[in-house]
Protein backbone atom coordinates (compact mmCIF):
# COMPACT_ATOMS: atom_id res chain seq x y z
CA UNK A 1 0.00 0.00 0.00
CA UNK A 2 1.29 3.72 -0.78
CA UNK A 3 2.27 5.53 1.96
CA UNK A 4 0.20 8.75 2.31
CA UNK A 5 1.71 12.31 0.15
CA UNK A 6 1.21 15.04 2.15
CA UNK A 7 0.20 18.00 -0.50
CA UNK A 8 0.75 21.18 2.37
CA UNK A 9 4.07 22.34 0.38
CA UNK A 10 6.02 25.15 2.37
CA UNK A 11 7.71 27.29 -0.22
CA UNK A 12 11.20 27.48 -0.41
CA UNK A 13 11.94 30.51 -0.66
CA UNK A 14 14.84 32.52 -1.62
CA UNK A 15 17.55 34.86 -0.63
CA UNK A 16 15.61 37.77 -1.47
CA UNK A 17 11.87 35.74 -0.58
CA UNK A 18 12.28 33.89 3.21
CA UNK A 19 10.24 30.85 3.33
CA UNK A 20 6.97 31.04 4.02
CA UNK A 21 5.36 30.34 7.36
CA UNK A 22 2.04 27.76 7.06
CA UNK A 23 -0.76 29.26 9.69
CA UNK A 24 -2.98 25.69 10.25
CA UNK A 25 -5.39 25.36 13.39
CA UNK A 26 -3.93 29.19 14.86
CA UNK A 27 -0.53 28.19 15.02
CA UNK A 28 1.75 29.22 12.38
CA UNK A 29 4.93 27.09 11.62
CA UNK A 30 7.69 26.85 9.80
CA UNK A 31 8.57 24.49 6.86
CA UNK A 32 11.03 22.47 9.24
CA UNK A 33 8.82 21.71 11.27
CA UNK A 34 5.60 21.02 8.88
CA UNK A 35 8.05 18.53 6.97
CA UNK A 36 8.66 17.41 10.31
CA UNK A 37 5.25 16.12 11.35
CA UNK A 38 4.47 14.73 7.84
CA UNK A 39 7.30 12.69 7.58
CA UNK A 40 6.63 11.27 11.46
CA UNK A 41 3.46 9.87 9.66
CA UNK A 42 5.00 8.91 5.98
CA UNK A 43 7.52 6.55 7.75
CA UNK A 44 4.67 5.36 10.51
CA UNK A 45 3.60 1.88 10.66
CA UNK A 46 0.55 0.27 10.70
CA UNK A 47 -2.38 1.23 8.18
CA UNK A 48 -2.28 4.94 8.13
CA UNK A 49 -4.60 5.79 4.73
CA UNK A 50 -6.25 8.95 4.48
CA UNK A 51 -9.29 7.88 2.38
CA UNK A 52 -10.96 5.72 4.56
CA UNK A 53 -11.09 6.58 8.55
CA UNK A 54 -12.24 9.04 10.21
CA UNK A 55 -10.87 12.48 10.89
CA UNK A 56 -9.40 12.69 14.09
CA UNK A 57 -10.78 15.58 16.70
CA UNK A 58 -7.79 18.15 16.44
CA UNK A 59 -9.93 20.25 19.14
CA UNK A 60 -10.38 17.27 21.74
CA UNK A 61 -6.45 16.50 20.57
CA UNK A 62 -5.37 20.19 21.84
CA UNK A 63 -7.56 19.99 24.56
CA UNK A 64 -5.87 16.82 25.96
CA UNK A 65 -2.72 17.51 25.51
CA UNK A 66 -2.87 21.43 26.82
CA UNK A 67 -1.62 23.50 23.69
CA UNK A 68 -2.63 24.12 19.74
CA UNK A 69 -3.02 21.97 17.36
CA UNK A 70 -1.92 21.74 13.31
CA UNK A 71 -3.77 19.93 10.48
CA UNK A 72 -2.39 18.74 7.54
CA UNK A 73 -4.54 17.76 4.28
CA UNK A 74 -3.94 14.12 4.85
CA UNK A 75 -5.75 14.07 8.54
CA UNK A 76 -2.41 14.13 10.53
CA UNK A 77 -2.98 16.53 13.93
CA UNK A 78 0.20 18.09 14.83
CA UNK A 79 1.28 19.78 18.32
CA UNK A 80 4.46 21.26 19.51
CA UNK A 81 6.69 22.73 22.42
CA UNK A 82 9.20 25.05 21.22
CA UNK A 83 12.42 24.00 23.80
CA UNK A 84 12.95 27.49 24.27
CA UNK A 85 13.68 27.54 28.48
CA UNK A 86 17.16 26.57 27.82
CA UNK A 87 19.70 28.48 25.42
CA UNK A 88 21.34 26.15 23.76
CA UNK A 89 24.65 26.31 21.87
CA UNK A 90 25.96 23.92 18.83
CA UNK A 91 29.63 24.10 18.07
CA UNK A 92 29.71 27.32 20.09
CA UNK A 93 26.45 28.93 18.07
CA UNK A 94 23.69 29.79 19.19
CA UNK A 95 20.60 27.57 17.89
CA UNK A 96 16.87 29.07 17.29
CA UNK A 97 14.74 26.40 18.55
CA UNK A 98 12.28 26.55 15.49
CA UNK A 99 15.29 24.89 13.35
CA UNK A 100 15.92 21.95 15.20
CA UNK A 101 14.76 22.37 19.75
CA UNK A 102 11.28 21.28 18.82
CA UNK A 103 9.09 18.82 20.47
CA UNK A 104 6.72 17.53 18.12
CA UNK A 105 4.02 14.68 17.93
CA UNK A 106 2.04 13.63 14.81
CA UNK A 107 -1.22 12.01 15.35
CA UNK A 108 -3.27 10.00 12.49
CA UNK A 109 -6.63 8.18 12.18
CA UNK A 110 -6.16 4.79 11.84
CA UNK A 111 -9.00 2.04 11.46
CA UNK A 112 -9.36 1.76 15.27
CA UNK A 113 -8.15 5.21 16.27
CA UNK A 114 -4.83 6.46 15.78
CA UNK A 115 -1.12 6.39 15.91
CA UNK A 116 1.43 8.54 17.21
CA UNK A 117 5.14 9.31 16.37
CA UNK A 118 7.24 12.46 17.81
CA UNK A 119 10.81 13.57 18.81
CA UNK A 120 11.01 15.08 22.77
CA UNK A 121 13.79 16.82 23.07
CA UNK A 122 15.41 16.37 26.27
CA UNK A 123 18.36 17.24 28.48
CA UNK A 124 20.13 14.74 30.17
CA UNK A 125 18.32 15.14 33.59
CA UNK A 126 15.08 15.05 32.16
CA UNK A 127 15.66 11.68 29.83
CA UNK A 128 14.56 9.55 32.96
CA UNK A 129 11.56 11.45 34.34
CA UNK A 130 10.56 11.79 30.49
CA UNK A 131 10.52 7.72 29.71
CA UNK A 132 9.07 7.15 32.75
CA UNK A 133 6.15 9.36 32.05
CA UNK A 134 5.97 8.00 28.45
CA UNK A 135 6.15 4.06 29.61
CA UNK A 136 2.98 5.15 32.70
CA UNK A 137 0.71 6.65 30.14
CA UNK A 138 0.41 3.96 27.04
CA UNK A 139 3.81 5.41 25.34
CA UNK A 140 6.35 3.37 23.92
CA UNK A 141 9.95 4.70 23.65
CA UNK A 142 11.31 3.77 19.77
CA UNK A 143 14.46 5.85 20.72
CA UNK A 144 16.57 7.43 22.30
CA UNK A 145 19.88 9.54 20.96
CA UNK A 146 21.84 12.64 20.08
CA UNK A 147 21.16 14.92 16.62
CA UNK A 148 24.14 17.28 17.40
CA UNK A 149 28.10 17.10 18.26
CA UNK A 150 29.71 19.87 20.35
CA UNK A 151 26.27 20.93 21.88
CA UNK A 152 26.14 22.18 25.43
CA UNK A 153 24.36 21.85 27.29
CA UNK A 154 23.63 18.09 25.42
CA UNK A 155 20.66 17.92 23.64
CA UNK A 156 18.74 14.10 23.25
CA UNK A 157 16.29 13.93 21.27
CA UNK A 158 13.58 10.70 22.83
CA UNK A 159 11.27 9.23 20.17
CA UNK A 160 8.04 7.64 20.97
CA UNK A 161 5.41 6.29 19.52
CA UNK A 162 1.99 4.65 19.90
CA UNK A 163 -1.65 3.58 19.23
CA UNK A 164 -4.78 4.11 21.30
CA UNK A 165 -7.63 6.59 21.39
CA UNK A 166 -6.13 10.30 20.19
CA UNK A 167 -6.81 11.69 23.14
CA UNK A 168 -5.38 9.52 25.52
CA UNK A 169 -2.61 9.52 23.11
CA UNK A 170 -2.32 13.08 23.51
CA UNK A 171 -2.27 13.36 27.22
CA UNK A 172 0.36 10.66 27.37
CA UNK A 173 2.35 13.11 25.06
CA UNK A 174 1.74 16.31 27.74
CA UNK A 175 2.43 14.15 30.52
CA UNK A 176 5.78 13.58 29.13
CA UNK A 177 6.24 17.18 28.44
CA UNK A 178 4.82 17.82 31.95
CA UNK A 179 7.58 15.52 34.05
CA UNK A 180 10.08 17.89 31.81
CA UNK A 181 8.92 20.91 32.54
CA UNK A 182 9.00 19.88 36.53
CA UNK A 183 12.51 19.19 36.37
CA UNK A 184 13.65 22.71 34.68
CA UNK A 185 11.41 24.17 37.06
CA UNK A 186 13.28 22.96 40.12
CA UNK A 187 16.35 23.08 38.65
CA UNK A 188 15.87 25.75 35.28
CA UNK A 189 20.27 24.20 33.74
CA UNK A 190 20.74 20.96 33.52
CA UNK A 191 22.32 19.22 35.83
CA UNK A 192 25.91 17.24 34.92
CA UNK A 193 25.27 14.07 36.85
CA UNK A 194 23.19 11.56 38.11
CA UNK A 195 21.54 11.89 41.66
CA UNK A 196 22.93 9.79 44.00
CA UNK A 197 26.83 9.64 45.04
CA UNK A 198 29.82 8.68 43.23
CA UNK A 199 30.80 4.77 43.64
CA UNK A 200 34.61 3.86 44.60
CA UNK A 201 36.48 3.21 41.17
CA UNK A 202 39.29 0.90 43.17
CA UNK A 203 36.39 -0.88 45.07
CA UNK A 204 35.53 -5.15 44.47
CA UNK A 205 32.64 -6.32 43.60
CA UNK A 206 31.97 -10.32 44.30
CA UNK A 207 31.71 -11.89 41.34
CA UNK A 208 30.15 -15.03 42.86
CA UNK A 209 26.95 -13.57 44.18
CA UNK A 210 26.63 -11.56 40.80
CA UNK A 211 26.91 -14.95 38.70
CA UNK A 212 24.50 -16.63 41.39
CA UNK A 213 21.74 -13.60 40.84
CA UNK A 214 22.52 -13.36 37.49
CA UNK A 215 22.52 -17.25 36.68
CA UNK A 216 25.39 -16.34 33.95
CA UNK A 217 29.17 -17.17 34.39
CA UNK A 218 31.04 -13.51 34.73
CA UNK A 219 34.55 -12.49 34.01
CA UNK A 220 35.90 -10.22 36.82
CA UNK A 221 39.39 -8.40 36.33
CA UNK A 222 40.69 -4.84 37.43
CA UNK A 223 37.80 -4.92 39.94
CA UNK A 224 35.23 -5.18 37.38
CA UNK A 225 32.33 -7.83 37.03
CA UNK A 226 31.28 -8.35 33.41
CA UNK A 227 28.67 -10.66 32.75
CA UNK A 228 28.25 -11.20 28.66
CA UNK A 229 24.63 -12.94 27.31
CA UNK A 230 24.98 -14.29 23.66
CA UNK A 231 22.96 -13.68 20.95
CA UNK A 232 22.63 -15.08 17.10
CA UNK A 233 21.43 -13.13 13.79
CA UNK A 234 22.09 -14.32 10.50
CA UNK A 235 23.71 -11.33 8.38
CA UNK A 236 24.56 -11.72 4.41
CA UNK A 237 23.87 -15.91 4.93
CA UNK A 238 26.16 -16.32 7.78
CA UNK A 239 25.70 -16.56 11.44
CA UNK A 240 27.17 -14.19 13.35
CA UNK A 241 26.63 -14.15 17.52
CA UNK A 242 28.96 -12.68 20.29
CA UNK A 243 32.28 -12.42 18.36
CA UNK A 244 30.85 -9.36 16.42
CA UNK A 245 28.87 -7.65 18.70
CA UNK A 246 25.53 -9.81 19.34
CA UNK A 247 25.60 -9.99 23.26
CA UNK A 248 23.81 -7.94 26.27
CA UNK A 249 26.58 -6.73 28.55
CA UNK A 250 26.24 -6.27 32.13
CA UNK A 251 29.56 -4.51 33.69
CA UNK A 252 29.56 -4.19 37.37
CA UNK A 253 32.23 -1.65 39.15
CA UNK A 254 32.56 -0.02 42.50
CA UNK A 255 31.68 -1.88 45.57
CA UNK A 256 28.76 -4.57 46.72
CA UNK A 257 27.59 -1.82 48.90
CA UNK A 258 27.80 0.63 46.43
CA UNK A 259 28.36 0.09 42.95
CA UNK A 260 27.29 1.01 38.65
CA UNK A 261 25.97 -1.51 36.67
CA UNK A 262 26.07 0.26 32.96
CA UNK A 263 26.33 -2.08 29.48
CA UNK A 264 23.52 -2.57 26.75
CA UNK A 265 20.88 -5.25 25.92
CA UNK A 266 20.43 -6.66 22.57
CA UNK A 267 16.58 -6.76 21.96
CA UNK A 268 13.73 -7.83 19.16
CA UNK A 269 11.42 -5.33 18.34
CA UNK A 270 9.05 -7.07 20.58
CA UNK A 271 11.59 -6.95 23.48
CA UNK A 272 12.16 -3.41 23.48
CA UNK A 273 9.40 -2.07 26.20
CA UNK A 274 9.48 -5.07 28.66
CA UNK A 275 12.91 -4.47 28.93
CA UNK A 276 12.66 -0.68 29.39
CA UNK A 277 10.06 -1.32 31.48
CA UNK A 278 11.70 -3.45 33.62
CA UNK A 279 14.92 -1.62 33.87
CA UNK A 280 13.27 1.65 34.99
CA UNK A 281 11.10 -0.41 37.96
CA UNK A 282 14.36 -1.42 38.89
CA UNK A 283 15.98 2.23 38.90
CA UNK A 284 18.43 1.76 36.25
CA UNK A 285 18.75 4.27 33.75
CA UNK A 286 18.21 4.52 30.09
CA UNK A 287 20.85 6.75 28.24
CA UNK A 288 20.46 5.15 24.78
CA UNK A 289 18.45 3.40 22.29
CA UNK A 290 19.15 2.67 18.88
CA UNK A 291 20.39 -0.04 16.49
CA UNK A 292 24.11 -1.01 15.84
CA UNK A 293 23.83 -2.99 12.39
CA UNK A 294 21.44 -2.85 9.61
CA UNK A 295 20.45 -6.06 7.50
CA UNK A 296 20.41 -8.72 10.30
CA UNK A 297 17.60 -11.04 10.46
CA UNK A 298 15.90 -10.58 13.48
CA UNK A 299 16.27 -7.27 13.50
CA UNK A 300 18.52 -6.16 16.58
CA UNK A 301 18.06 -3.00 18.75
CA UNK A 302 20.52 -1.95 21.85
CA UNK A 303 19.50 -0.28 24.80
CA UNK A 304 22.19 1.23 26.28
CA UNK A 305 22.53 1.38 30.51
CA UNK A 306 23.55 2.93 33.69
CA UNK A 307 22.74 2.46 37.10
CA UNK A 308 23.79 2.86 40.93
CA UNK A 309 22.88 1.27 44.10
CA UNK A 310 23.91 -2.12 45.83
CA UNK A 311 25.30 -4.01 43.84
CA UNK A 312 23.04 -7.08 44.47
CA UNK A 313 20.02 -5.10 43.84
CA UNK A 314 21.41 -3.80 40.58
CA UNK A 315 22.23 -7.11 39.36
CA UNK A 316 18.17 -8.37 40.48
CA UNK A 317 17.27 -5.07 37.97
CA UNK A 318 19.31 -7.07 34.99
CA UNK A 319 17.51 -10.00 35.67
CA UNK A 320 14.14 -9.08 36.10
CA UNK A 321 14.87 -7.56 32.42
CA UNK A 322 16.47 -10.52 31.46
CA UNK A 323 13.30 -12.62 32.93
CA UNK A 324 10.80 -10.01 30.70
CA UNK A 325 13.18 -10.51 27.92
CA UNK A 326 12.71 -13.63 27.73
CA UNK A 327 8.70 -13.85 28.25
CA UNK A 328 8.37 -11.68 25.10
CA UNK A 329 11.00 -13.35 22.89
CA UNK A 330 9.56 -14.88 20.13
CA UNK A 331 10.07 -18.77 19.22
CA UNK A 332 13.42 -19.00 17.61
CA UNK A 333 14.66 -15.80 18.57
CA UNK A 334 15.70 -16.78 22.41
Amino acid sequence: MSQPQARVRPDRGSAASPPRLVKVSEIVVGPILLLVLVNLVSCGRGNVSSGNHDRLDADAIGKAAGTKTMTTEVGTVGIRWLRDDVKVTVDKMPVNPVAGLASVAAFHPTQSGAIVMGDMIVFQDEVTPAMDAALKNGLEVTGLHNHFAFDEPKVYFMHIGGSGTSEKLAAGVKAVWDAIKDVRKNNPQPADSFPGNVPDSKGSINAKEIEKTLGYKGRAQGGIVMVMIDREAQMQGVKIGESIGLSTTAAFSGSDEYAVVYGDFIMTGAEVQPVLKNLREHAINIVALHNHMIGEEPAFYFAHFWGKGPAKELAQGIKAALEAQRNASQPGER
